[in-house]
């Protein structure tokens, strides 16, 4: 079994810290776990929500925070001031291109809707065959529980590839969900996907 390397993994996260404390311990888990293992964080470049603490306890820890914001929010007080490196983009889709380029793979934590979209982009270029990086849901809670019968209820519904459910691993432990990205095979799924059904 080939194990990946990961330098640096992209962390989707939201702007808010949610309803049940156990999304801010998860998110502290992530980023103090990202730092035992040396592997960097890029995300979002803010300073609140869940966003804030995933940054933070890397930091704390003594691992390393790159932040990727748009011109738009990097002018405001929502940037966080103490990352080892920020990229300025010119907008929200060179951002995620910027944050994709510099990852080796993806976790989303729980967020909202930017979350989502932010974590949907990178399930379609996987789909797609423009990246080949695992992507993972850490999943407190059961979080992303909806999100995966949604997933499964489209398949059951023919719209989508049945092979395409392996693109997310979901998993609520942060070492047990970066193991399992470092050891996913390899899958080809331009070799599978009708452009038409995307």
């Amino acid at each position: 079994m080939i194990e990946r390397v990961f330098r640096r993994v992209c962390v989707f996260s939201g702007s808010r810290v949610g309803s049940d404390p156990s999304y801010q311990q998860g998110a502290h888990k992530l980023g103090v776990t990202l730092a035992e293992q040396n592997i960097e964080l890029v995300y979002g470049g803010g300073s609140v929500g869940l966003m804030g603490i995933i940054a933070d306890s890397i930091l704390d820890s003594g691992g390393r925070a790159i932040g990727v914001l748009p011109e738009f929010l990097a002018t405001k007080e929502l940037m966080h001031k103490g990352l080892n490196e920020v990229f300025v983009t010119q907008d929200m889709h060179s951002r995620k291109a910027k944050m994709a380029e510099l990852s080796d793979a993806f976790i989303a934590m729980p967020g909202g809707l930017g979350t989502f979209e932010e974590l949907f982009e990178m399930v379609t270029w996987a789909q797609l065959g423009v990246h080949a990086k695992p992507i993972g849901l850490l999943n407190i809670n059961g979080f992303y529980q909806p999100l995966l019968d949604l997933i499964d209820h489209a398949i059951e519904a023919g719209f989508v590839h049945e092979s395409h459910r392996q693109l997310m691993i979901a998993e609520p432990d942060p070492s047990t969900l970066l193991m399992k990205l470092r050891t996913q095979p390899e899958l080809d799924f331009q070799k599978i996907t009708d452009i038409d059904q995307t």
